[in-house]
């Protein structure tokens, strides 16, 4: 009987520390602090309550802005994946909007929008619903077409095709883009934070750094990771998971 292959993830954060703990015993504590001073700073603003209010502002607008993509890319994806006119009338836009950073456009919606919550929900907004509306296209294109034969020989109605064809066919399409969105979306909030906000995680990393307190920075830093790996693993990679088998051969 063999046994398992040892699985070496696992060393990674270790060694990840390691690291850490030996640059910082050779810099100065103001550059470079130990894992034990982030730590302590957690908990000052833990006890503050400060930190709770801070991944809560963060995760409203990550909501918002996200959310709202996700309602438009499911329409302009699977309609460019249905209707040939639409799709090349969007794709010249798409490619356009797609090669423009997103932070980019931060600016701009400072001025439309002023300081605050919209503004960041719509720079959320933009990164993510281009890359979703692409990839849920790209399903809708690769349907099997024997499907839609078989169902259109069936009788089946416009509406029935794309909900009980279209749709569960491109469900891992969908859940692939979801995972590229939130991506986008939350390297997006996080660098709007820092330009135009008065509260968030990308605000504790911009407020650290002008104060110089690299605890501060670390902290944000680690939130930003920390927040990213668990939407990653509890939602995301289950999502895709659950629906690859659904994936036409």
């Amino acid at each position: 009987m063999s046994l398992p292959k040892p699985s070496w993830s696992w060393a990674s954060l270790p060694a990840l520390l390691l690291v850490w703990c030996i640059a910082a015993s050779r810099l100065p504590p103001y550059v470079l602090p130990q894992p034990w001073e982030v730590a302590s700073e957690a908990l000052r603003w833990i006890r503050s309550g400060d930190l709770g209010r801070q991944i809560g502002a963060s995760l409203l607008r990550e909501v918002g802005g996200f959310g709202a993509a996700v309602v438009v890319a499911l329409a302009i994806g699977t309609a460019g994946g249905l209707s040939e006119r639409f799709r090349a009338f969007v794709s010249p836009l798409v490619s356009l909007f797609m090669a423009i950073p997103p932070i980019a456009w931060a600016p701009l919606c400072l001025i439309f929008f002023g300081l605050g919550y919209l503004a960041i929900a719509v720079v959320i907004f933009i990164a993510s619903v281009f890359p979703m509306a692409v990839t849920i296209q790209e399903g809708v294109l690769g349907i099997v077409g024997g499907q839609v034969r078989a169902a259109r020989t069936l009788g089946a109605s416009r509406a029935q095709l794309l909900c009980h064809v279209y749709l569960p066919a491109s469900l891992p399409f969908v859940t692939a883009a979801l995972r590229i969105g939130f991506s986008q979306a939350w390297r997006a909030l996080v660098a709007a934070e820092m330009i135009g906000a008065s509260q968030g995680i990308g605000w504790m990393v911009a407020m650290g750094g002008q104060v110089g307190n690299a605890g501060q920075v670390l902290l944000g830093i680690a939130l930003i990771g920390l927040i990213a790996w668990l939407a990653e693993t509890i939602v995301f990679r289950r999502l895709e998971r659950h629906y690859q088998a659904w994936r036409a051969p």
